[in-house]
Formats: structure tokens, sequence, C-alpha cells
């Protein structure tokens, strides 16, 4: 049995150091032994800096690296789908940024692929793995809420440089897959089921492009949520998440990135209380799920059929708001 997972980065992304490499610092399990980049010169300088041992001129050299045992793909959206169906294909276990792919139909392509091999493919959704979210799970799961009458989920945040690739269509850009994807699958998450979209209303940057969304959603149980995202409108900031039951109420503040400060508060008829949580980042417990999935085939969370049901959702906020889907680059 191995003792280490041997990632290979493709692409030296600003999201890397935090999501990946910073982690891996404090994880005995994991090697970041290469990166590859379009510009080679700049794929040495991101090595250099961050104590990488081996640097390839393209994707494709360090996929057929046999000394790589994983791919982390942090590529944007628009390429995610062709570039993890590489790395399955070359036998790497793949841990892939969000959103998993361009849309619902790529993602059950990929879905199929991974089902068919022996790897590990794992979305990132690494607020997924804290303990912040496995606690608020098991209140909802527990009663104390009663019955859900409500699920309400919100990603926003400020990205003002119209030229970022978050913006492009072509790249499978817009809020709803950038900041949406969280939202979303919070409201999967905590509502306990994959929601129907009811009606969708978008802030456009562009024709096809949103930079903010609401969405109205209907779960199984009959309860009902919103989902809210932006990259650019009036609510600058807002991470949050709650939920609403016949017997009380519990409200997360940022359960995305809980690691820079996070609150759970519940009211119901037992009484009130708050919790805090661990501000170890989310990223490290994502990391940890990973090497244990992959060293000792443990259960991951966020599958490639859990992304089908995100990009499912996804996919319907976009023809409700009247927006074309995103496709691969």
């Amino acid at each position: 049995m191995a003792e280490h997972v041997r990632i290979g980065v493709l692409g030296a992304a600003r999201i890397a150091p935090a999501a990946l490499i910073n982690p891996a610092k404090d994880n005995g399990e994991v090697v970041i032994a290469a990166v590859a980049a379009r510009d080679v010169g700049r794929a040495r300088e991101f090595a250099t800096k961050h104590g990488i041992a081996r640097v390839h001129a393209g994707y494709e050299a360090l996929i057929a690296d046999p000394d790589i045992d994983a791919v982390y793909n942090p590529l944007p959206n628009g390429l995610h789908g062709r570039w993890t169906r590489a790395a399955i294909a070359a036998g790497k276990h793949v841990l892939c940024e969000k959103p998993f792919t361009a849309n619902a139909e790529e993602a059950r392509e990929i879905a199929e692929l991974a089902a068919n091999s022996d790897r590990v493919v794992m979305e990132a959704f690494h607020y997924r793995y804290h303990p912040l979210t496995l606690r608020a799970e098991e209140i909802v799961a527990s009663g104390e809420l009663g019955r859900l009458l409500r699920v309400e989920t919100a990603l926003c945040f400020p990205l003002p440089r119209f030229s970022d690739i978050r913006y492009d269509y072509s790249l499978a850009g817009g809020a709803t897959m950038d900041a949406g994807c969280y939202a979303v699958h919070m409201a999967r998450t905590f509502g306990g089921s994959t929601p129907e979209v009811l009606w969708a209303k978008a802030t456009l940057r562009d024709p096809k492009i949103d930079r903010a969304m609401v969405a109205e959603v209907v779960f199984d149980g009959g309860h009902t949520g919103r989902i809210t995202c932006s990259m650019w409108s009036s609510r600058l900031l807002r991470i949050t998440a709650r939920v609403v039951g016949e017997h009380g109420e519990l409200r997360i503040l940022n359960p995305v990135m809980p690691s820079i400060g996070n609150r759970l508060s519940v009211r119901s008829a037992d009484g009130g209380h708050v919790e805090r949580f661990t501000r170890r980042p989310s990223y490290a417990y994502q990391l940890d799920a990973f090497a244990a999935a992959v060293l000792r085939g443990e259960p991951v969370k966020t599958t490639p059929r859990d992304a089908i049901e995100n990009m499912t959702v996804i996919d319907a906020i976009y023809r409700a708001a009247g927006l074309p889907l995103r496709y691969p680059a």
C-alpha cells in the first residue's frame, strides 16, 4: 500500500496555494510533486516559489507522468471536463475544482468514466468536509427544527474586474457557475434533496453572462428555498445559510470559508445556542478526505454523481432565467 499521494497541479492557478499547496505542508500523506502550465516559465516560477520538484511544459506531459498518482484540476470552468477526462484515461485520481463541468450533460459523461475506473474523482467543495457543515447536517437530521419549511443560501462577493475569466462565456463563466455553485450545493446539503427550480432572475454583465442571480426552488419534502449569488451587485459580501423548520431555525455565518470566522446559531423549542468551530481551513479537511480515499478507499462526499445533481440545478437556473447553458471550451 502506498504511503503518499503524489499530486500534480494543472496550471499555476491563484487558488492552488490555499486549496492544495499550503494544506499539503501539514499533511504527511500528500506530496505536491509536479506542476504544468501553458507558459513553462510561469510554471517554473510557481514551482520555485512553492518548492515543487518537477515542472512539465504542458498538461498532457504532467498527466502522462508515471510518478504522479493524482491530478489537481483548478483550470477555468470550461476546461474542467476535458482535463479530468484525460486524467482518468491516464489512470490518475482527480481532485477537480468546482464547478465540476460546464453543464449536467458533461458531468454525466465524466461520472460514467469515473464509475468505470477504479480512480477517486472528487469535486472540490471543501466546505462539505468542515466540522461546521457536519454539525449543521446533524442538527437538521436530529429533528430539532421540526419539519423543514424553508432553506435559504447565499454566496455573494465583489469581483468588479470584468476582464476576469469568471465573466468569460467561452470559458463557462458566470456568477451562478462560480459563486452560485456553492449556494446550490449548500441548498441541496441542508435541504436534503435536489430541488426543482421554480423561477430565476439574473442581473446581467452581458447578454450571456450573469453577474448576479436569484432563484426560487422547491424540495421533495415540499419545503421551499432561495438561492442567491453574485460576483458584482448591491450585495457586496454575503456568505450565509438559513434553515427554517416548524419548531426552530438554524443560521450559519460563513459556511464556505469558516477558517476566517464562523458562527452557527440555533433557535428552537429547546431554547437557543451559538456554536463556533475550528479555524483549521476547510481545504485541509478536504485534502485529508482525498488522501484517505486514494490511499485507503474511504468514501468521499463530493462524488461525480453528486456533481451531476448540482450541475442539473445550475442548468435549470440558467434556463429559468432565460440564459444559455454553459459549454466546454
